[in-house]
């Protein structure tokens, strides 16, 4: 994103303390260096006491033009990010009427607690990663790690000014660290995204992860399952010719949100290990969802122990969004929350046999800042623990911001949810960046598919192509398949395949045809997107109008 006229100069406040300088600085209570070399700028910092910092920024000379476009990370897994132009602004949630913002608590899901939106055209920002593409040419910056906080990217275009900053809120500094490390790219699109993982030190082993092809219960029964209902769907996907490696049972198994061991006898009578136990047979691997760091108001963990929810500056339970009855982060570093934990993951993976575990919700764990600990720094550590407590087992990563996700997830959602319909309803759409929309979740699995194979395999969520219970055009639900198998990594539908017609079938086996194939170009202008590339040697382009969903 920047070049050698960048010139970068360090902002460091603490306090009323206020500090700039090029290169380096030693002060009473810390000292720190800026440098900027082998396309890699850091800003070190070493506390000489422990320390609390108000800022800790670079800032420098970015130029863009009006052809140019931006891409600019969101904030977690379901936030919208797609390219936009100079002129683009980005709406948070400062026109919703507070009350509705409290009531639906929209300012859980992303940043707008602690990131200042703006009405003004051409001021960006993101999170962790971001680029400005000139044509066939991409300058990137990207954070190589989040383990400090997390990595705010603003861009004022009217100015050609970037800004570099670690989001420190909370944060006790004691032991030296890199308040920006980012590497700064120019390049083709693979040249850059290559050498920014090689800087990060993530394993080229996740582009060797297997292509995950199968079902997921949500958007078929969503809460409403039960193992006759899941029992048919998985004899309707083994008795088709769908390729399937995997079936996996979504929400609605366990009594409530949080009672993750306690499995609803009425909906399976026999507990969910049988069921497990059945996919096995049918030689596929078992998946299931699970929210680790959140509970609902109806659950038992709710009412029983109420010092294991996090909570506000009111000393009230902590909401992390309108979800269930009502959902609420768990505190992360409560031993008894992490043994409740263990025994959880221990009884899905090795007493009821589940391969792979859909953990969702994630970013619950640093909704706010906590222990001494920034956001990026309390995210980084929940992965971590998650890591630990999956082992070997595979983790696919939902709602959690990406960078944190970097190397420890398997595969990782990259979009928000699908929905029933192309855009939602008016009314949604005035809501948060993060809520339900099919046009969403494909600009995103467009636009965030440099990261696939890469940091983790991505999730570009289901495509449909039932008739019923559905609102989705035929155009629709064949863009939505397309996309999917031509930038995705986990290929799953919701429907019941027994119900496929012969449209249904050459649908999907049209969109089979572009499983990997390679992206040379891609653009969104004026609401039509263009992507461009090559599969078994032949170049293709493909043209969709975003408005409606229709391929051109």
């Amino acid at each position: 994103m920047a070049d050698r006229s960048f010139t970068p100069v360090a902002i460091i406040r603490a306090g009323s303390a206020v500090v700039k300088f090029t290169d380096s600085y030693d002060g009473s209570r810390f000292s720190a260096s800026l440098t900027y070399e082998n396309d890699r700028l850091t800003l070190a910092v070493a506390p000489k006491e422990p320390m609390i910092f108000d800022e800790l920024s670079v800032v420098g000379f970015a130029e863009v033009s009006e052809q140019d476009r931006i891409f600019m990370n969101g904030y977690q897994s379901w936030t919208d990010s797609r390219e936009l132009t100079v002129n683009d602004r980005m709406v948070g949630i400062d026109h919703i009427p507070a009350p509705i913002v409290k009531k639906y608590s929209f300012d859980k899901y992303g940043d707008y607690g602690f990131t200042r939106y703006t009405v003004k055209r051409g001021v960006l920002h993101g999170w962790t990663y971001a680029y400005i593409r000139s044509d066939l040419g991409f300058r990137l910056v990207g954070s190589l790690s989040e383990r400090c906080g997390f990595t705010r990217i603003k861009l004022l275009t009217d100015k050609q000014r970037i800004k570099l900053s670690r989001e420190c809120e909370g944060a006790i500094y004691y032991e030296p660290f890199n308040a920006i490390d980012c590497a700064l790219l120019s390049g083709s699109e693979k040249e850059v995204f290559d050498r920014w993982q090689e800087m990060c030190g993530t394993s080229a082993d996740r582009e060797k992860l297997p292509l995950l092809r199968g079902y997921t219960s949500w958007y078929r029964h969503y809460q409403d399952i039960s193992q006759e209902k899941l029992e048919h769907d998985l004899d309707a996907l083994i008795a088709s010719d769908m390729p399937a490696d995997i079936f996996q049972i979504d929400d609605g198994y366990q009594t409530a949100v949080g009672d993750w061991l306690s499995i609803d006898s009425s909906k399976f009578p026999e507990g969910i290990k049988p069921l497990a136990d059945r996919i096995h047979s049918e030689g596929l691997k078992a998946g299931l969802w699970l929210a680790p760091f959140v509970c609902e108001r109806g659950s038992a963990l709710f009412r029983d122990h109420p010092g294991w929810i996090m909570r506000d500056a009111d000393g009230k339970p902590l909401s992390a969004g309108c979800n269930w009855s009502g959902s609420y982060a768990l505190d992360i570093y409560n031993d008894e929350v992490r043994a409740y934990l263990r025994q959880v993951f221990d009884t899905v993976l090795n007493d009821w046999g589940f391969d792979l575990v859909k953990l969702d919700f994630l970013y619950a764990a640093c909704i706010r800042p906590v222990n001494g600990r920034s956001r990026g720094q309390v995210m980084c550590e929940a992965m971590d623990f998650l890591r630990e407590l999956c082992g070997d087992k595979l983790i696919l990563a939902c709602g959690v911001p990406l960078g944190a996700a970097f190397g420890k997830a398997d595969y990782c959602r990259i979009g928000c949810d699908v929905g029933l319909s192309w855009n939602d309803n008016p009314f949604m759409r005035q809501t948060h960046r993060e809520r339900v929309s099919t046009r969403n979740s494909m600009l995103n699995t467009i636009f965030r598919r440099q990261l696939n194979g890469r940091f983790f395999r991505n999730d570009p969520d289901v495509f449909l192509m039932r008739d019923k219970n559905i609102s989705l055009s035929g155009h629709q639900k064949q863009s939505l398949a397309l996309v999917n198998h031509l930038l995705g990594s986990v290929l799953f539908t919701s429907d019941d395949v027994s119900a496929y017609g012969k449209k249904q079938i050459e649908a999907v086996e049209r969109s089979k045809r572009y499983i990997g194939a390679e992206i040379t170009y891609a653009d969104i202008t004026s609401g039509l997107v263009k992507i461009k590339g090559i599969c078994r040697s032949k170049e293709f382009t493909f043209r969709i109008d975003m408005t409606d969903g229709r391929l051109l």
